[in-house]
């Protein structure tokens, strides 16, 4: 049987990324993203509230990205897998550490949250499409012209054509 392993976050950064270059030149960038979860208690009618964090490692380009745009409170989108390393502490003892391989990563909010250059450009960190879809809620929607009226000739042989196409 095919088997999954996928992971999608959408949070904050809880401190500056954490930067390590290696003699090759490779660099890795940690970070803490907190992910919260909010509810209404349905016996006594508060609000609760639960964060959970994740440790994310970014490699490579990715690594550069994150290290030159993000920072401390900066909300991101992380698709990645999971993957638990063992390693051995200082006094010799050996410990398991899972943590997110991030494959992708979109930045997301305002600005202000960005570091980097000119506070940061809201630029889509480089491995995603260009943001079109940034704030639709924001932005009107393109203003839809009334179809024309078929002319009498036809020029190209598709004025005649149904204008229902489904996509």
């Amino acid at each position: 049987m095919a088997s999954v392993n996928k992971v999608i976050i959408v949070g904050n950064l809880g401190k500056d990324p954490e930067m390590r270059s290696f003699p090759s030149g490779d660099q890795v960038a940690n970070v803490t993203i907190a992910t919260t979860d909010k509810w209404k208690d349905k016996q006594s009618g508060e609000m609760k509230e639960a964060t959970e964090w994740h440790r994310i490692v970014f490699n490579g380009r990715l690594a550069e990205i994150v290290g030159q745009y993000l920072r401390k409170g900066s909300q991101v989108y992380v698709e990645g897998s999971l993957r638990t390393r063992k390693w051995t502490d200082q006094s010799g003892v050996e410990k398991y550490t899972t943590e997110i391989r991030a494959d992708q990563m979109q930045m997301l909010g305002s600005r202000q949250g960005m570091g980097g250059p000119g506070g940061g450009q809201d630029e889509g960190g480089g491995y995603e499409a260009p943001r079109q879809s940034a704030a639709p809620a924001n932005r009107p929607p393109p203003p839809r012209q009334a179809p024309a009226p078929a002319p009498s000739k036809a020029s190209s042989g598709f004025d005649d054509m149904d204008d229902d196409i489904p996509f």
